[in-house]
């Protein structure tokens, strides 16, 4: 089972979403502590090994450190705004 922890940014990103939105994200976050690779992610390119998960429009992106069981969300939001 791995540790899921959220970056600061992530935890700033997170607790600005509407409690709607974050209510649809929780489960996805909390599942990642069985399954940091569920079907569906997607590895990002780029220098930091990051993997990014769909909500419905929101997206869910972290890092996974096999070697520590850690799963660190590194930010958190809507699609159009995410990448930024």
């Amino acid at each position: 089972m791995y540790r899921v922890e959220f970056t600061s940014r992530a935890q700033r990103a997170f607790r600005n979403l509407t409690p709607d939105v974050q209510r649809r994200l929780d489960p996805a976050i909390l599942a990642l502590a069985g399954n940091p690779r569920p079907p569906g992610c997607v590895k990002l390119s780029g220098p930091d090994s990051l993997w990014r998960i769909r909500v419905g429009d929101y997206r869910i992106v972290y890092q996974v450190h096999d070697d520590v069981l850690l799963v660190l969300v590194v930010n958190v939001g809507h699609r159009r705004d995410i990448y930024r």
